[in-house]
């Protein structure tokens, strides 16, 4: 009996393991991309051409931006990282929480965009704490244990590669430092946003949940349309 049961788990550990499959589906959302990853559809990433959408003086008052601020709680001398940083919404606003010895670092896999946030950052002046990273759709080519907290604001569900991408993120932060997913809410159907730009709770705690560096901390509830949900590195 000893013996069967050493030998089952020889064979089962790799695939506990195994790296999920990604699923392609010729019938799909047409704003999505037909590639499936654990039943969930993944979306269209946004363009530099829709900038502007980014940055429109509604979303404050939409998205109750102040009370995520508030949610991460961001003390001065911190190392952040805005992931799918975009024009920078919140890139200066996390910079002004973390001067001036903390750093944010920006990353997109989009140079356009890259280039308009450093330009908004010029304007907010605070281009000297925040450091632009071009990274890929499976690297964030962020250094190793060098943040704090990492913010995903209504990016993780546009992830061409969402499982290697997380793997990827997990060395860069520090021992107990938060990943902060925030997506709108599937659960309802009020929320204003095309459904494959909208996540459940129990998918994102399903997909990140994957990773075992990774434990669930907690989801907060603070913001009308969207989740905040927090893990963090062991």
């Amino acid at each position: 009996m000893r013996f069967f049961l050493v030998t089952l788990l020889v064979l089962v550990a790799p695939l506990l393991h195994a790296e999920p499959v990604y699923e392609t589906r010729q019938d799909h959302d047409p704003n999505g991309i037909g590639k499936f990853f654990l039943g969930r559809e993944i979306a269209h990433v946004m363009g530099h051409q829709g900038a502007a959408w980014l940055e429109r003086p509604e979303r404050e008052e939409e998205e109750s931006t102040d009370r995520l601020l508030d949610a991460l709680d961001l003390k001065p001398g911190m190392h952040v990282a805005d992931i799918g940083a975009g024009s920078g919404f919140f890139t200066w606003r996390m910079a002004r929480k973390v001067v001036p010895e903390g750093r944010v670092y920006a990353v997109d896999i989009q140079q356009e965009m890259l280039d308009l946030l450093m330009k908004n950052m010029a304007k907010r002046r605070v281009d000297s704490a925040v450091t632009p990273i071009l990274g890929t759709v499976t690297n964030p080519k962020l250094p190793a244990q060098s943040c704090d907290l990492m913010l995903l604001v209504d990016v993780y569900h546009e992830f061409d590669h969402p499982y290697e991408m997380i793997a990827s993120l997990v060395p860069a932060l520090r021992p107990g430092g938060r990943l902060v997913l925030v997506e709108y809410r599937l659960e309802d159907p009020n929320v204003p946003i095309k459904l494959v730009h909208k996540m459940s709770e129990q998918q994102v705690r399903r997909e990140i949940g994957l990773h075992q560096e990774l434990q669930f901390l907690e989801t907060k509830t603070v913001l009308p349309q969207q989740h905040i949900v927090v893990f963090a590195r062991k």
